[in-house]
């Protein structure tokens, strides 16, 4: 199953050994219920999940029909995901943080901070030109394509543009604490984003 959170910020414990031990705080849940899909009605099994406080003037009547029709308050965001077995979920029931074991491992999505529209020095890696008197390659790519055949760029090509600003899973992030009074869950290492950006955490059986 997968909650909805936001990251805080990252921060360090130390283990039983002395270790220190980098953590990202993740905000997640509680997540209610809205809308549960099931195979029968639907064609396939999902649950619609809430998150975050939004006021009600803000949101469009069909929506604010949604929520109260579940039974919950209006949520910020609402996200779906496929489930196996629709009849484990009820509108109004909530997902919480406590589903979560120290020690176990999940998976982080979020889109990582964009940086806008770089060159290939900083997206890249580039060593660039030389810095001395008479160069003029200090931040050109350098060639690009061959030349009378095929006459053109071959796709995959490194070469400036937009970076950042994409979706990545970050896996095997091991739960180092769960606060359930607090909603937080701390997980080892770094996860995509801004600090408050949009995160989503799934759980492993692994």
């Amino acid at each position: 199953m997968m909650i909805i959170g936001r990251k805080i910020g990252m921060t360090q414990l130390f283990e039983e050994s002395g270790r220190v031990v980098p953590v990202s705080v993740i905000e997640a849940g509680p997540c209610p219920i809205v809308q549960v899909k099931t195979k029968d009605k639907d064609g396939y099994a999902a649950v619609q999940l809430g998150f975050g406080d939004k006021r009600e003037k803000n949101l469009t009547k069909p929506v604010i029909g949604k929520f109260k029709k579940a039974g919950v308050p209006v949520r910020a965001l609402l996200r779906e995901f496929r489930i196996e077995d629709d009849a484990e979920y009820q509108a109004g029931q909530e997902i919480k943080v406590d589903q979560f074991e120290i020690g176990k491992n999940v998976d982080v999505i979020a889109t990582s901070i964009g940086r806008g529209f770089q060159g290939t020095r900083k997206r890249h890696k580039f060593t660039g030109g030389r810095a001395t008197h008479g160069c003029t390659t200090h931040d050109q790519p350098g060639s690009i394509g061959a030349s009378a055949f095929p006459s053109r760029v071959i796709k995959g090509k490194k070469l400036p543009g937009r970076m950042g600003g994409k979706p990545l899973t970050i896996k095997h992030l091991r739960v180092v604490g769960v606060d359930a009074d607090q909603n937080l869950l701390l997980v080892r290492g770094a996860v995509p984003g801004p600090v408050n950006g949009l995160v989503i955490i799934r759980k492993r059986e692994d």
